[in-house]
């Protein structure tokens, strides 16, 4: 196998790494030299007690790997690449019980009974609510950006503000969480708790919120039982919405209150964490390619959305594991080896994208793999995330047409999947 020219060390799901910046040159690398890559790892220090995983980071590949569930699984040892070197084994092993971590049949049994929230009807029914809502949280962040400049005018010079807001707690999350209350009825007062277990989740590797992998299994289990709780409601007492759809539909099929409970924390990180992060990665896209900016308040195309998950990619990567020994980009992989999925990477394919690393709100096809490689893990929710981005957008370029960066680079989530914003600050005039 070539060896590419890699810094010492290198592994694209360094948490320390991706905290830094995704790694895009030495992905670039690796298409050219060796986009089936084995990265070697010390055994145990990533929750598995293998020696590394294969990297896979060209388009095709990632989409050959997607579609072939024969070849490659996501139960065996889920989809998830790195957890924490302490984590024991059957905390891995229970979360099979999530939608994202199994293989089929089973898998096909419970995503057909879910996917009856996300038919195009049923997602069409909340564009009015959530476009008010989305109006309503730019108009929101507006008063929040007078009130800022307001008061970095009144302090005295040597402790003047940047008069500016995070974007990223006043807009970015507050669309994903009230779409997923509206979606399965959860009280919109509930939304911040279901915003604080997913953070908890998905936080540990970060230590500036010294949240242990202990704390996230608690996090999780509370919004287990949160949800549990409303599966039983329903049964007892049904209602016209997607909870009695899934749970309380009788002959066709339904949920177990545990499969709710799962899916419900399925949508908390796939539904919230992911489009949370697409639109401040959007943001500050627009934020530093003005022209995009401008062009989009003249001309909104619909295009747009795409581009912005494209060049997000809000989850770097995944993983399967072989299922036998088979053969991927010339290397032979065998039974029980680990491969890494690298979305980030496919999605700046030069062999698929013109110009990938541009910023391009027309482009037009945008074959993108931000919402998976295809097969049966393609992203159930990928017409909600597109919606709730476009309306978004669209508000805030109605409601805060001018605003600007004031704080320096966003602030990145510590994480070894995960392309998250924690912070970014802006400010409106």
């Amino acid at each position: 196998m070539t060896c590419p020219a890699l810094p010492e060390g290198f592994d694209a799901t360094d948490p320390d790494l991706l905290q830094e910046r995704v790694p895009l040159p030495e992905f670039a690398r690796l298409r050219q030299t060796a986009p089936v890559w084995w990265c070697p790892q010390e055994p145990g220090t990533t929750g598995f007690d293998d020696d590394g995983y294969w990297a896979v980071t060209r388009h095709a590949d990632v989409r050959y790997v997607s579609t072939h569930p024969e070849l490659f699984s996501s139960t065996t040892n889920t989809a998830i690449i790195r957890f924490n070197g302490g984590i024991a084994r059957e905390q891995i092993d229970a979360q099979r019980l999530i939608m994202l971590n199994m293989d089929p049949p089973e898998h096909t049994r419970v995503r057909q009974i879910v996917q009856r929230g996300f038919t195009p009807r049923a997602v069409r029914g909340l564009e009015g609510a959530l476009r008010e809502r989305a109006r309503r949280i730019a108009e929101q962040a507006r008063a929040t950006a007078a009130a800022a400049a307001a008061a970095a005018a009144a302090a005295p010079g040597g402790d003047r503000a940047d008069g500016g807001f995070d974007f990223v707690t006043r807009v970015a999350c507050e669309l994903p969480l009230q779409a997923i209350a509206e979606l399965i009825g959860v009280p919109q007062e509930d939304r911040l708790r279901i915003f604080d277990w997913s953070n908890k989740m998905i936080a540990y590797d970060d230590p500036e919120y010294a949240i242990t992998e202990a704390v996230g299994a608690e996090a999780a289990m509370e919004l287990i039982g949160y949800a549990m709780h409303m599966s039983a409601a329903r049964k007892e007492c049904p209602a016209e919405d997607i909870v009695t759809r899934l749970v309380a539909a009788e002959g066709q099929g339904n949920l177990s209150s545990d499969e709710f409970g799962f899916f419900v924390l399925l949508l908390a990180v796939a539904g919230n964490e992911t489009t949370r992060n697409a639109i401040s990665h959007g943001m500050h896209a627009f934020l530093t390619h003005p022209e995009q900016w401008e062009l989009y308040k003249a001309t909104r195309p619909a295009t747009a959305a795409e581009e912005i998950v494209r060049w997000a990619t809000p989850v770097v990567s995944f993983q399967r594991t072989a299922v036998r020994d088979t053969e991927l980009g010339g290397q032979k992989i065998r039974a029980g080896d680990r491969v890494g999925l690298f979305y980030a990477s496919a999605n700046h394919d030069p062999e698929v994208f013109t110009d990938p690393d541009s910023f391009d709100i027309t482009r037009d096809p945008n074959p993108h793999l931000g919402f998976g490689g295809g097969g049966p893990h393609f992203c159930l929710g990928k017409s909600l995330a597109v919606m709730e981005i476009d309306l978004i957008f669209n508000a805030v370029a109605d409601h805060l047409p001018d605003l600007r960066l004031t704080g320096p680079a966003p602030r990145r989530l510590r994480a070894a999947w995960l392309n998250g914003i924690k912070e970014l600050r802006v400010s409106h005039p």
